[in-house]
Parts: structure tokens; C-alpha cells; sequence
């Protein structure tokens, strides 16, 4: 689930954010992969660069997404829905369907062609002082299903400040955006 998206520089706020975050330090544009560094929304309400991705207990791998659901009840991932809740911009997320042994690519994106704002959380490693970010996810609205069975916690802007600051997570993402236009890549 949700293991790409991508941040087109052809819209005029996407834009903006990566210049902001371009004076401090480098981030990718265009498909976004698992460890790559990303502009992220800070808990702070600043825009910067995080990583994606957590480093597994065992060294081996990434964790990229969190269940809505369950974070905050795991280990991994309560610290962070407490203090490091998190947003990620983009123009649009890959989903890939399965047909058989085949996997078709779908760009999935909002209505009204603005910009999606990913519901993350995100934290320090404690080894390299890198800032890092995982997206949650929650279960995909019946429009999309077929595709795949979970889509991010994708959040309007009305919804940001209380999603950085507000006391009520769970609350929150139940306000999260369902409807998504999708074509296949």
C-alpha cells in the first residue's frame, strides 16, 4: 500500500514547497520512492526534508506506511502519534492492481487535480539524527478497492492544524478524504 507517490513541480504550490525546502536541503521530485527525502509538513508547521521511511528493529529494511488503526498502540509508532504527527504533499499516489500474475499501475488523485496532503508521523533516528517519516494508511474507499485494499490518510486543508496539533488523532482521520479519480499509468 501506497508504496509511491509522486510531486510534480507543475503546480504552482507544489512548487513553492520545494523551493522553501530547497534553500535548506535537497529533495527529490517526480516518483517518490522508500527512502528517498522528501518535503514533509513538520509537527512545527514547517516544511522540510524528512526520509521515508523507518528502519526495521532488526536493520533490515524500512517500515513505509503505519495502519491508522493500530499506530497508536504499537511500539513503533506511539511516540510519533503523539509528537510527531506529520504532512506530506503530492500530486498523487501509485496503487498497482493485481490481474493474475500481472500488476497494472494506477496514478490515484483527487478531484479536483490540487494537491494531496498524506497523513504522516515521523521521528529522529536516534543512530544519525535524520529526520524520517512514515504515511499512514487506512482501508481504501469502495471506489478504489478494487485496486487495492488501503489508501493513505489523505487529509483536507482545513483539517491540517488539527492533525498537527489537535489532541484527537483517531477523530481526525475520520475526517479523511475518500473519493479519488484514478487512471491507469
Amino acid at each position: 500500500m501506497c508504496g509511491r507517490y509522486y510531486i510534480g513541480i507543475d503546480n504552482i504550490e507544489l512548487q513553492s514547497i520545494i523551493a522553501a525546502v530547497e534553500r535548506k536541503s535537497a529533495v527529490k521530485t517526480g516518483e517518490i520512492y522508500p527512502t528517498n527525502t522528501a518535503p514533509v509538513l513538520s509537527p512545527n508547521g514547517n516544511m522540510t526534508a524528512m526520509r521515508w521511511g523507518f528502519p526495521k528493529f532488526d536493520g533490515k529494511g524500512e517500515i513505509i506506511n503505519a495502519r491508522s488503526e493500530t499506530a497508536a498502540e504499537k511500539n513503533m509508532f506511539k511516540k510519533s502519534m503523539i509528537e510527531g504527527r506529520c504532512l506530506i504533499p503530492a500530486s498523487w499516489y501509485f496503487e498497482w492492481e493485481k490481474q493474475g500474475s500481472k500488476k497494472v499501475k494506477y496514478s490515484l488523485f483527487s478531484p479536483d487535480n490540487q494537491p494531496l496532503w498524506l497523513a504522516g508521523i515521523s521521528k529522529e533516528d536516534y543512530k544519525t539524527g535524520e529526520s524520517l517519516f512514515v504515511i499512514l494508511t487506512r482501508p481504501a474507499w469502495s471506489g478504489i478497492s478494487f485496486i487495492h485494499d488501503r489508501m493513505p490518510v489523505i487529509l483536507p486543508k482545513e483539517k491540517h492544524d488539527e492533525w498537527l496539533n489537535g489532541h484527537d488523532s483517531l477523530s481526525t482521520m475520520g475526517k479523511a478524504v475518500d473519493e479519488m479519480n484514478f487512471k491507469m499509468v
